[in-house]
């Protein structure tokens, strides 16, 4: 079995180009935590989820970056949190996505999957194939397909 025989073929997505906004409203309408962010060839180019945007909203406090000779401080933001979820809104997507994310082969096998998920301690990974974003597989992808078939097999 691979990827493209379990994977979820109905991806939601966001185009690089969107706002925030638009990605919040899609993670609640759909009960999603993450969305991958496409170009126009449809290719992924990022994914962001609901921790990047708790990073944004949440208090950032001041770092204090030093040597021997000279100190600096970068401060933090002080707009309340209000103030940072309302800005979070009109943000381009790509201004708080990841750009280095996993994704596998729709050729791959789900065995190897498994593994990869286990190993990252991630939920869910896009697939490709040639270059496209094609689905998704998620952990429940892999657990529904593997015991379904081995319940097929054992009646027959």
């Amino acid at each position: 079995m691979k990827a493209l025989d379990i994977m979820n073929k109905k991806v939601i997505k966001v185009k690089k180009e969107n706002s925030v906004g638009l990605v919040i409203e899609k993670l609640i309408e759909h009960g999603l935590s993450g969305l991958p962010v496409v170009n126009d060839k449809n290719e992924m180019v990022a994914y962001i989820s609901d921790g990047d945007i708790m990073r944004y909203i949440g208090r950032q406090k001041d770092q204090v970056f030093g040597t021997l000779f000279f100190s600096q401080i970068m401060q933090g933001d002080h707009d309340d949190f209000e103030g940072r979820a309302k800005r979070l809104m009109d943000l381009n997507v790509m201004e708080i996505a990841q750009t280095k994310v996993y994704k596998i082969s729709s050729e791959v096998e789900v065995e190897d999957i498994a593994a990869f998920l286990g190993e990252k301690d991630i939920q869910k990974i896009p697939v490709v194939r040639n270059g496209a974003l094609v689905g998704m597989v998620s952990r429940g992808d892999i657990i529904r397909n593997t015991f379904i078939l081995q319940e097929k097999r054992a009646v027959m």
